[in-house]
Order: structure tokens, then C-alpha cells, then sequence
């Protein structure tokens, strides 16, 4: 026994913290990660500008896109970042709000530790929280009608507040509440809507004031030959999944031409063959051809002679749009079309915009799928706006399909802290105290609120406090004055789903990253450090909270 030898479970590159070493590791990824978005929350919350490897530079606010932009490698700090994706694809706003309170319910578990609470304690009292949290948030929500355009182009706005396109928000929420309102569809338990039905295209030029919406599909391309006709009423559309092009053998050949009359009878029947494609496409009675993949030179001599429009490589998603609305069918063997296949539009024409031709698509037969033009002065703007216009159909849809809105400038959030820490003093034992913290944690997101816009955050959270205990459950912060106001008078209001999605999936991640007391990283294959296990500062975010990741230099 005197001569027992160690035993090797791992390799010896394998890096491993365990303990509050681990503990304290992932904490601080998760704040630093907190504390890069939590000066972008509210109307008026910095940008940041994001320069990637290639040199392109984006500016903007937004939280799931900073996040998504940025070259995280620590691996706790990647769970906060689920957090933004996940509030970005169930609900489209609030990232901000998501992240900076799963920050601040490990910073508040972190001080429970330092207290002598086990984790499991406080990850207990989280989930209790949360679900509580769930309830109050029904409790506290009014009703909002799918025939309420004021109301909900006041969801728009609120979401798009303090980007910068606040100079065209009108505009902006009104397509949103125009596309939205198209694309609903009314079901049994009210409405239900698919954003992939609304399909946004980007072009540099002009106002942001001079973006449009068209009942029906914009394509960024233009007709491949010159002598088509630029504009087809009436259309008849053929959408083709098939190379409009001579054939290739599935199998290697050769093709040995020995004399000149051998070669000229080689192209006859190509070019016969091209032509029956074409006339295929004439008989079936089209007018209007979208190809998915190439179309010959040939080809579109043959279809320009029968003034028929054509397109070639269009994008799969905006074929089976196309599908959609003009109830098409997408044809992949030119031989099998028939005149049942093809689609309908009123107009089929190609337009200069910004000196791009693109090909617009009005007039569809069933209009459930449809088009929204953002245009901007520079790339930059452009971005952005396509950015904001999609963060406000996201939360003019959840709006739709709930019809429940809370709220905003902080009221939800000071009324469900102060809600939460009341439901504490029901609770018996240490739990009680983790359930504090989550309150403490909700009321975070308005202490950022407020030191945002260069309020005193203490003086603001009492003032609250005492308009919200004699009942003013809607008063919040009116960042531009500094005033408390009526938010819902204000119009700052946003879906219900905002807030119960940020606090699901902030007290869940918080509740992982609690419960990790080990944490074993492998050599990665480029023979480097394992990603972001160094002790220090997280993997690729050296410096205190808020350090910038190399990725982002």
C-alpha cells in the first residue's frame, strides 16, 4: 500500500477551478457581460461601436446585436448571451433588460455566499421568485385590441425609443403596425402572426421617411436581359426551381466532332432544346418567369423575343414568399409545368431605386405575404433602421397575439420588486432572503434606468417607491425630463411577454451558473489556452467590468 502510485484521470493540458474559485470565475464573466450592455438600456442609453476583424464598423444600442457581434469566449459569459437570444427570438426586445438582470441576480447570489448560503438555497429561492414573478406579471397587465392602432403603434415607438432613428419613429411604427396587422391571422384563441411572412429589404438613398410597404414581394434583382419588358400587368408567374440551361451529364462524356457540319448540328439541337424550355414556359401560358437558379444566355435571348420578364437567382426564402402570395407552386422540372402551377400579381415591374433596379411584386393573389423598403441615408442608418423596424414588429405581434401590455420607463419593474419582496416576508428560512435578492435584482434594471439618463438612481427608486405605495401602479420614469408620469398616459408601453420571458430566462441562467462548482476546460485544437478559463478577468474580456474583448478591437 506504502507504494501506490497516482492515478491520471486527466490530461495533463486540462485546466479545472473548482470551488468558489470556479464560482467566482464565472461570476464575474456573467457581470462583465452586464455591465457592457447595461449603459445602452433606456431612451437614453449610449451606443456602442463594434468593429469586427474585417474592419466594418456597426453602431448601435441594441443589445442582441452588440452581444451577437462581440468574440465572447468564456464560457458562462456565453450562457448570459443565450439569455439575449433567447428574449430576441421569443419576444424581439428587452435583451437589455434580460441580461442586465441575470447579471444582477448572480451579483446578488454572490453576496448570499459570502453570507454562508448554499447555493441550492438561493437557486430555490430564484425559481420561486421567478414563478411568482409570472404571476404578478398577469396580475398587473390591461388589455389591448387588435383594432387599437393607437395602442399599438405606441408598443412600436416604445421599443424603437432611443435608437438612433427616434427622428423617423413614426414612420417606422407605422409600417410596423401596417405589416403586423397584414400578416395576423385569426384563430380560435385570437390571433396568431409570422414575421416570416413579412420580408424587408435594404436600400442605401434617400430618408428613412421614404421607406415604403408593398402588398406583396420586393426582389433585389433585376431582369436578365434588356429587351424584356420592365413592367407586366396581369402577371402569370412561373417559379422554377431548374436551371433554364443545357443539362449536364451525370456521368463524365466526350463529344468528338469531326467535321464542321457534325459541330453545327450539335448546336442546332442545343439551341433546340433551349428553345423548347422556353416554350414550355409560353405554353403554360406565363408571362413572368423567377428562376432560383441559372438561366442561360440563349434562354433569355428566347424569352425576351416572347416578352416574357425574367429573374435568375432569387433567394430560396423569397421563392417560397413568392409561393405564398401569388399561390404559385415551385416547379422543379420545367417539363412538368402546366398553367395550374403558375402564380398570380396584378403587376410585376422593375423600378430604379437609389440607382439599383429591383423587381417589385404588387397585386398578389393572396396577399399573406408581404414587403417592407427601408431606405436611409448611409449604411449605417440603414442598419439601424432595419434593426428597429424588426424590434418593433416583433412586440407589435406578441402585443397581437396576447392583447395584455404592462408599463414602461421602470414601472413594471418597481411594482413587481416591490410585489416580490412582500411575497418574501411569506416565505420562512434563508429562501426568504434569496427571493429578496431576486427583487432587488428587478429593481436594478431601473436603478440603469435612471442613471442613464443622468438621474440620481437612489432619489429616483424612492420616489417611485412612494407613488407606487399609494397606487400609482403605472407611474414610471420619463427619462427626458426626469419627471414620474402616467406610462401608460405617456404611451410607453410594451407587451407582456417583455417581461416574463426576461424573467424566466434571466433566473434560469442565473440559477445555472450558480449551481457550477467545477469547471474542467481542454486544451483547445490550436494548442492555445482553453477558451476563458485563465484566472483573471473572463477569457477574451481583459480589464474590469466593461473591458472590450479583442474581438471587438
Amino acid at each position: 500500500m506504502a507504494n501506490r502510485q497516482p492515478i491520471f484521470i486527466l490530461s495533463e493540458d486540462t485546466q479545472r477551478e473548482k470551488g468558489k474559485e470556479a464560482q467566482e470565475s464565472n461570476f464575474r464573466a456573467a457581470k462583465v457581460i452586464g455591465e457592457t450592455v447595461r449603459s445602452t438600456l433606456g431612451p437614453k442609453g449610449m451606443d456602442k461601436m463594434l468593429v469586427d476583424s474585417m474592419g466594418d464598423v456597426t453602431i448601435t444600442n441594441d443589445g442582441a446585436a452588440i452581444l451577437d457581434d462581440m468574440d465572447i469566449e468564456h464560457p458562462a459569459a456565453k450562457m448570459i448571451v443565450e439569455v439575449a437570444e433567447t428574449q430576441e427570438e421569443e419576444v424581439g426586445d428587452g435583451t437589455t433588460t434580460a441580461v442586465i438582470l441575470a447579471a444582477e441576480l448572480i451579483e446578488e447570489a454572490s453576496e448570499l455566499l459570502d453570507q454562508g448560503i448554499h447555493p441550492t438555497v438561493i437557486a430555490s429561492g430564484y425559481s420561486k421568485a421567478a414563478a411568482k414573478a409570472q404571476e404578478f406579471l398577469e396580475g398587473m397587465t390591461k388589455e389591448v385590441s387588435f383594432d387599437d392602432d393607437e395602442m399599438l403603434k405606441k408598443v412600436a415607438t416604445t421599443a424603437m425609443t432611443g435608437k438612433r432613428v427616434e427622428a423617423n419613429i413614426g414612420v417606422l411604427a407605422d409600417l410596423a403596425v401596417k405589416a403586423v396587422k397584414q400578416v395576423a391571422e385569426k384563430t380560435d384563441d385570437g390571433y396568431e402572426v409570422d414575421l416570416d411572412n413579412v420580408g424587408i429589404e435594404k436600400q442605401e438613398g434617400g430618408s428613412v421617411d421614404d421607406s415604403i410597404i408593398v402588398d406583396g414581394i420586393i426582389l433585389s434583382k433585376d431582369r436578365v436581359h434588356p429587351g424584356m419588358p420592365k413592367k407586366i400587368e396581369e402577371a402569370k408567374i412561373a417559379l422554377l426551381n431548374a436551371a433554364m440551361e443545357v443539362k449536364e451529364t451525370e456521368t463524365d462524356s466526350e463529344i468528338r466532332v469531326s467535321s464542321p457540319e457534325e459541330l453545327q448540328k450539335f448546336m442546332e439541337r442545343e439551341e433546340a432544346d433551349l428553345r423548347e424550355m422556353v416554350d414550355k414556359i409560353k405554353e403554360a401560358g406565363a408571362n413572368v418567369v423567377i428562376c432560383q437558379k441559372g438561366i442561360d444566355d440563349m434562354v433569355q435571348h428566347f424569352l425576351a423575343k416572347e416578352g416574357i420578364f425574367a429573374i435568375r437567382r432569387a433567394k430560396k426564402s423569397d421563392m417560397e414568399k413568392l409561393a405564398r402570395a401569388t399561390g404559385g407552386k415551385i416547379v422543379t422540372d420545367i417539363d412538368d409545368i402546366s398553367s395550374e402551377d403558375l402564380g398570380g400579381a396584378g403587376l410585376v415591374e422593375e423600378r430604379k431605386i437609389s440607382g439599383e433596379d429591383m423587381t417589385f411584386v404588387e397585386k398578389c393573389k393572396h396577399p399573406t405575404s408581404i414587403s417592407i423598403l427601408v431606405r436611409g441615408g448611409t449604411e449605417h442608418i440603414v442598419d439601424e433602421a432595419d434593426r428597429s423596424l424588426e424590434d418593433a414588429m416583433c412586440v407589435v405581434a406578441r402585443t397581437v397575439e396576447s392583447g395584455k401590455i404592462l408599463p414602461g420607463g421602470g414601472a413594471t419593474e418597481i411594482e413587481l420588486s416591490m410585489k416580490v419582496s412582500d411575497y418574501a416576508d411569506s416565505i420562512g428560512g434563508k429562501e426568504a432572503l434569496a427571493v429578496k435578492a431576486f427583487a432587488n435584482a428587478v429593481e436594478s434594471v431601473v436603478r440603469a434606468l435612471a442613471k442613464n439618463a443622468g438621474l440620481d438612481p437612489i432619489d429616483t427608486i424612492v420616489e417611485l417607491r412612494n407613488k407606487h405605495e399609494s397606487g400609482g401602479a403605472s407611474l414610471g420614469l420619463d427619462a427626458y425630463d426626469g419627471e414620474v408620469k402616467d406610462m401608460i398616459e405617456e404611451g410607453v408601453i410594451e407587451p407582456l411577454q417583455i417581461k416574463t420571458q426576461a424573467a424566466s430566462s434571466g433566473s434560469e441562467a442565473a440559477v445555472m451558473i450558480l449551481r457550477i462548482d467545477d469547471v474542467i476546460a481542454s486544451k483547445g485544437e490550436s494548442g492555445g489556452e482553453p477558451g476563458g478559463m485563465p484566472g483573471g478577468a473572463p477569457g477574451g474580456m481583459p480589464g474590469g467590468p466593461g473591458g472590450m474583448p479583442p474581438g471587438m478591437m
